[in-house]
């Protein structure tokens, strides 16, 4: 399977720390760029999330506590249990960068991407996203203060402040925008007998442009954040077999969450559309919500924290595309294969369509 462009572009620009580190003056410079390239990003997702869609996305709520429950409650309980990895398998750092991947949000772009080429349930995977990145708002500081403690940057009352002015604050403020363009939207429509422009619609007009100031923001703060980690010489702190050993628990932590979200999906009686989406969504961790977050969390230690997530990222990208298809082949073969002779006879009788 090809590597993710945009992986690549990540890569490159740790190389880029790696070689011109930001130092001194430099460093404050990316430090409060970063910052505010963080505060950007939670103000756009906060303007991207339409509330009318995720209040009618509640209609099909117990896929979505399904959902949420692999990414909150089951990802970290397998985070916890890789503490017994450590020192032997996993330094201490690499450990706190794992637990923190597993309290991250779920992705909504490659979850709708593999259940759309799946074909499974495409509505329920975009609210069972969107739900999770507004949930993992407040859950994923909460979480990682709780199991985290100090190691994670020391949380303390100005850590908190820093993550509801970083984080929160921003992101209602999207939302707050998005409702009144909401509204302006609707009375347009009504005034102009069902005309004017859609909900949202700066958001949407302007989608390609806003995308690329999220991907380039993400790469600020993963340039000052390896930057820091280059002073402090992070490249001393793990080695070749330490990155091997990392990249073989977050096989086994990707491989459990897929068989669990799909077999726990059955056992609960959904539906293969669904199960689908539930597999889907309850697999992935966001690098897109997780990177910023962990630079307001950790800090100085956030280059350590992003590693784990960055190599989660690219396998779960790798190993989703593989199981799309192969659902997607699974669902046509069922679609073209034969009737059995007394259901291909009740179906003529009924002048419904086989196969």
């Amino acid at each position: 399977m090809p590597i993710d462009p945009y992986i690549l572009l990540l890569l490159g620009t740790v190389g880029l720390a790696a070689l011109f580190p930001a130092r001194g003056p430099a460093a404050d410079v990316a430090s409060g760029a970063s910052t505010a390239a963080v505060a950007l990003l939670f103000f756009l997702y906060g303007a991207r999330l339409s509330t009318r869609e995720a209040l009618d996305g509640l209609r099909h709520w117990r896929l979505h506590v399904t959902v949420l429950a692999c990414t909150f409650l089951v990802f970290p309980l397998l985070g916890l249990a890789a503490r017994g990895l450590v020192p032997v398998v996993l330094t201490h750092p690499l450990y706190q960068g794992l637990l923190f991947l597993t309290l991250v949000p779920s992705t909504v772009q490659s979850s709708i991407a593999f259940t759309s080429m799946a074909r499974g349930n495409v509505p329920a995977a975009i609210c069972a996203g969107s739900f999770s990145s507004l949930v993992g708002i407040v859950a994923t500081p909460l979480l990682a203060a709780s199991l985290l403690g100090g190691s994670g940057g020391g949380f303390s009352a100005d850590s908190l402040l820093k993550i509801v002015l970083q984080l929160l604050v921003p992101f209602l403020a999207g939302q707050l925008l998005r409702h009144c363009g909401d509204r302006r939207g609707r009375a347009k429509r009504v005034g102009q007998g069902g005309g004017g422009r859609r909900e949202g619609g700066f958001v949407t007009r302007h989608k390609q442009v806003l995308g690329l100031v999220d991907r380039g923001s993400i790469l600020l703060v993963v340039y000052t954040a390896f930057s820091v980690g280059v002073v402090q010489g992070i490249w001393h702190q793990v080695s070749p077999a330490r990155l091997g050993g990392l990249v073989v628990v977050e096989a086994v932590i990707l491989a459990v969450m897929l068989l669990l979200t799909w077999y726990g999906g059955k056992a609960l009686r959904f539906g293969r559309a669904d199960r689908i989406a539930i597999q889907f969504a309850g697999s992935k961790k966001s690098l897109a919500a997780g990177l910023p977050m962990a630079s307001v969390l950790f800090g100085a230690q956030a280059a350590l924290a992003v590693l784990p997530l960055m190599l989660f990222h690219q396998m779960q990208l790798i190993v989703g595309a593989v199981i799309a298809k192969r659902r997607a082949r699974d669902a046509a073969a069922e679609v073209s294969a034969p009737q059995p002779a007394a259901a291909t006879r009740t179906a003529v009788g009924t002048g419904t369509r086989s196969g």
